[in-house]
């Protein structure tokens, strides 16, 4: 089984944001000796050159790997690519993100933040509500970068306009997002209720109630849904694991890897086969990738 984690921010006292391509690689380190196979590197929302140096500093880290090969006693998780969480996101719904970067929807500003990444960047999450957010969409999907919804306000009309324009996925359902109303079901309701779009689930016990991942896992499309950790520089670095927040007492990001969050879905009863599919079969699916290695 190889376990992809597609939306990780740090882990373990390290993070992206940082021009070190060292940080970076202690990362992939500490992932791939907790058992993970495969990570998507996410970057924080910034200005954009700060965005860039972050970049740069993964695109740095995995090209060292390629160059490297199998070297250390310590598996380390392959690098896969690049997920920038934002900048094109809905101040609203901004969580623990900082708003102050959030910008405007422009292809202006879309190709002067990826331009000499695009053969590395895996995914982007948009706010398919805000204005221009659809022809970003779009302009992603022609450069062959995923588009996932996330960050949003949007009515379900707003999400399956961003779905029909080119997104495949909703970024870690139900959270900064607007909920599930029975007059209107939101983001969160068509990631649901569409077969066809993966969600990202952040499935420690902090993010989303137990009943809730029951409730995910009883009506969504389980072949499109991916476990995510959204780990962050304090994830694993105290046990046992509790909610990581900021200052402002908002939830910072997960609390356990994808591997600890797995294994505690199934001990709570949810069926094996499935929990292990949503985190090595359907991300791979997602990803379109042949192997990891």
């Amino acid at each position: 089984m190889k376990i992809i984690d597609i939306h990780t921010h740090g882990i373990g006292g390290f993070d992206t944001r940082t021009a070190s391509e060292e940080h970076i690689l202690k990362i992939a380190e500490i992932q791939g000796s907790l058992g993970v196979s495969g990570i998507v590197p996410t970057v924080y929302p910034s200005t954009i050159d700060a965005m860039r140096e972050n970049m740069h500093a993964i695109k740095k880290a995995l090209a060292k790997q390629t160059c490297a090969g199998v070297t250390s006693q310590i598996p380390e998780a392959k690098i896969i690519g690049i997920h920038l969480e934002g900048p094109f996101l809905n101040p609203s719904k901004c969580g623990a993100l900082g708003p102050a970067s959030f910008i405007k929807a422009t292809e202006y500003n879309l190709n002067k933040l990826i331009d000499g990444f695009e053969d590395v960047i895996k995914i982007i999450t948009i706010a398919p509500e805000m204005e221009g957010a659809i022809d970003i969409i779009k302009a992603t999907s022609r450069k062959g970068i995923i588009a996932s919804m996330g960050h949003s306000d949007s009515s379900y009309a707003e999400a399956e306009a961003g779905f029909r324009a080119g997104a495949r996925c909703v970024t870690h359902i139900f959270n900064a997002m607007r909920g599930l109303h029975h007059r209107e079901p939101g983001l969160a309701g068509f990631g649901l209720m569409n077969s066809d779009i993966y969600i990202e689930v952040i499935a420690d016990p902090f993010h989303l109630d137990r009943r809730i991942m029951e409730f995910i896992f009883s009506v969504k499309n389980t072949d499109k849904i991916i476990i995510i950790s959204d780990s962050v520089q304090a994830t694993n670095t105290v046990r046992p694991p509790h909610r990581i927040r900021n200052e402002d007492d908002i939830l910072l990001g997960g609390s356990l890897t994808i591997k600890e969050a797995a294994e505690q879905l199934i001990r709570e009863g949810l069926d094996q086969a499935i929990v292990i599919k949503s985190l090595s079969e359907n991300p791979r699916e997602y990803l379109q990738l042949g192997f990891i290695q």
